[in-house]
């Protein structure tokens, strides 16, 4: 086992918006700051810029950008061992700006050179525009997985998942889950008791339970439909009720097969599995805001037994609901207690 080099990519170098800190940090922190008690030598870490030296700039990002001078260039990429593209500006995610030819032209060629790449968050769009990810499972912030799969047809893009480790490739969700995917490299370099140890210096867990599914927030209906309102909003108030797409047609004054083509061409989905969605929706809701055993839980959204309920979660969410419940402590993490129903 060894640890080896780490060749971080800076891709902004000035006007950097603080907010695009937290990704660049992960990999600093974890793979920065020497742990001699756990391994010796630690990893050699190099923030490598894209610009090849400081330059003059007015911070941008509306007065909240910061300047950063780093002491490698993309020409260092090369016979680094493990190569992180944390994050790409966000103009080049959501409005195509174009990535640097030659940050694009350096990941192939550090790609080509043996390295291991990692993108954690939007940094996927930049192997992706290498082409380190064709034909390679994916993912990315779920925000902009859509974009990612729209833009890059060849990828493979999974929006369900923390991280992706495709064994040379491994990309990694959004925000913390950054931070699962750095550990998880050390787990695979220096073993599980380091990247545990590591994880408890960091107090966070050394490996959470469940994927990014558990939190997406439900879709938006794409339409309205006056005729549909009614009835959808009355099944949200009694989705603990045995109720059946013949109910609700019933309901809206429309045979089942005028309610189904309506409600799909309101909802994007089947009127089975939009029911399914507010069961579950309901389900989060309760166990993000109150202390109900899990029985309950299921009883109140209309989803069965404790069994039935974690049967859905992990089909869906790819997590247990006390595991859900765990990630979402909700009133008790600001102590005022949860709440009753």
């Amino acid at each position: 086992m060894s640890a080896g080099s780490v060749a971080v990519v800076v891709t902004e170098e000035i006007g950097v918006p603080s907010w695009d800190l937290y990704e660049l940090s992960i990999p600093c922190t974890v793979f920065g700051k020497p742990q001699p008690d756990l391994a010796d030598p630690w990893y050699d870490l190099r923030l490598c810029g894209t610009r090849g030296g400081p330059e003059e700039g007015d911070g941008g990002a509306g007065g909240h950008g910061l300047s950063l001078r780093t002491r490698y260039g993309l020409d260092d990429l090369v016979g680094a061992d493990t190569v992180i593209v944390p994050s790409v500006p966000d103009p080049c995610v959501e409005e195509g700006r174009p990535l640097p030819r030659e940050l694009i032209e350096a990941l192939r060629r550090a790609h080509d050179a043996g390295a291991r790449m990692v993108s954690l968050c939007t940094g996927a769009f930049a192997l992706a525009e290498a082409g380190l990810l064709d034909g390679r499972r994916a993912t990315a912030h779920w925000m902009h997985t859509a974009q990612l799969a729209e833009r890059y047809p060849k990828v493979q893009v999974d929006a369900s998942v923390l991280y992706v480790d495709d064994g040379d490739v491994l990309t990694s969700a959004g925000l913390t889950a950054g931070l699962d995917l750095c550990l998880h490299l050390v787990r695979r370099d220096l073993g599980a008791h380091v990247a545990n140890q590591l994880a408890r210096r960091m107090v966070v867990p050394a490996h959470r339970p469940g994927g990014q599914a558990q939190f997406i927030e439900l879709p938006v209906p794409a339409g309205d439909d006056e005729g549909l309102a009614p009835v959808l909003e009355w099944a949200r108030a009694n989705l603990d009720r045995p109720l059946t797409v013949a109910d609700l047609a019933r309901r809206a004054a429309m045979s089942p097969r005028t309610f189904y083509r309506r409600l799909q061409a309101v909802t994007g989905t089947t009127p089975l599995q939009w029911l399914l969605d507010q069961r579950l929706g309901r389900a989060r809701s309760l166990l993000e805001s109150t202390d109900l055993p899990i029985e309950k839980v299921g009883e109140l959204s209309g989803l069965g037994t404790a069994n039935n309920l974690r049967h859905h979660f992990l089909r869906h969410l790819g997590v247990s609901p006390g595991d859900y419940r765990r990630a979402f402590p909700g009133a008790e993490a600001t102590g005022r207690g949860r709440t009753r129903v």
